[in-house]
């Protein structure tokens, strides 16, 4: 049993930021039925590889431990479907423009007429209000716009393209489900339902939390490759001599003797703590050379399982997958299909003393669900 055994989500949302808060909630063990368009193709589901269903793994992967029910929303008849899962279902997510659930019939004021207690949470790009609230926008942009990647970039060069999506999981998803569940602890005590404005790019501004705060209080705005953290000094990546990359984050004093010592250089330590702005140059200049004398396997052996001072490969989801934490932390899991055949797929990261994670089933078609879910509110005869 989930910890969230209990909570009922309906879940409108498409893409990422709505179906990854919704992933988390389901392995929590909140029942989320997933309401999907019956024509109108998520592109996640349909996003390489697919399997021999043409079922992608990211919406396997999103959606698992959900059902599936394909209304169309323009229809009178799947409004009133939904006004009677609302008896129930009292968590609502949904991640379209502004206005859309609105003009739909769906939007938290008129569905806290049929059920005030319902918890009502949106997730936009920019938010409800303001100038760019009814703005498209994806991942990049919202980074672009609270201000994070103009620092997160080597000087002169262009900002990085993430392989992770920032401000849709970190901005989107997580602030989304800690909004949810602060709702729902509000809710026990009062009674009371609300609505949630989730802005994606608010989220992302606040994670500017070290070096925003500085410009705010001080007047002093980060700028690229020349902060502690973003490359100004030898926190940083280092090439190998076969053009792969380690990672030093050796910040503290023993951590740094010991990079130091592990390179061979020991005649660093007498710069490497120097506050002197051509000494850090110097230093981090003489780091980089170091790493381009051996291969990445034999950085390996020196930097081994022994050696605890923050220096760890750059690794490739493959190689990530094999390390031997990610399967101490059993981080990676396997879930059914619905034709009986199991996937791996990333776990839940939380590890709760009891209660742990459910997986009920991977994602699978649209629709999947309509006959039971219906047939348990009645719209068809058993």
């Amino acid at each position: 049993m989930g910890i969230l055994k209990g909570l009922k989500v309906l879940d409108f949302s498409t893409l990422l930021p709505g179906p990854f808060a919704t992933l988390m909630l389901a392995d929590m063990g909140a029942d989320v039925i997933h309401v999907e368009s019956p024509t109108r193709v998520d592109m996640v589901r349909t996003m390489e590889p697919v399997d021999r269903e043409g079922i992608s793994a990211a919406h396997r992967h999103l959606n698992r431990s959900k059902k599936s029910l394909a209304l169309d929303l323009k229809n009178p008849e799947s409004i009133d479907v939904i006004h009677s899962l609302l008896q129930e279902y009292d968590i609502v997510i949904e991640q379209f423009r502004p206005g859309v659930m609105t003009r739909l019939g769906l939007d938290y004021e008129s569905l806290k007429k049929i059920n005030p207690r319902i918890i009502y949470c949106s997730i936009t790009g920019y938010g409800q209000t303001g100038p760019f609230a009814n703005r498209a926008g994806h991942d990049s942009n919202y980074l672009s716009v609270a201000g994070v990647m103009d620092y997160s970039r080597r000087k002169g060069e262009r900002p990085p393209v993430l392989g992770v999506q920032v401000a849709d999981i970190a901005g989107g998803s997580l602030h989304s489900v800690v909004g949810i569940l602060a709702a729902v602890y509000h809710r026990e005590k009062t009674g009371e339902g609300q609505f949630i404005d989730i802005s994606m790019t608010d989220a992302s501004f606040s994670l500017n939390a070290l070096y925003g705060s500085g410009y705010l209080a001080h007047g002093v705005e980060p700028q690229p490759e020349n902060l502690t953290l973003n490359g100004g000094e030898f926190y940083d990546y280092y090439e190998t001599k076969d053009g792969r990359f380690f990672s030093v984050g050796s910040l503290e004093p023993p951590f740094r003797k010991m990079l130091c010592e592990s390179l061979g250089a020991v005649e660093l330590i007498g710069i490497a703590f120097s506050e002197n702005q051509e000494d850090k140059a110097k230093f981090k200049e003489e780091v980089a050379t170091r790493f381009l004398t051996k291969d990445f396997h034999e950085w390996l052996e020196i930097f081994n399982d022994e050696f605890d001072g923050c220096v760890e490969p750059v690794l490739t989801f493959a190689e990530a997958s094999e390390h031997p934490q990610i399967k101490a932390r059993e981080m990676i899991i396997e879930v059914p299909n619905e034709n009986g055949t199991m996937q791996k797929q990333i776990a839940f990261p939380i590890k709760f003393s009891t209660n742990p994670a459910v997986y009920r089933q991977t994602g699978g078609q649209v629709g999947e669900h309509n006959e039971a879910i219906l047939r348990d509110y009645g719209y068809l005869k058993s």
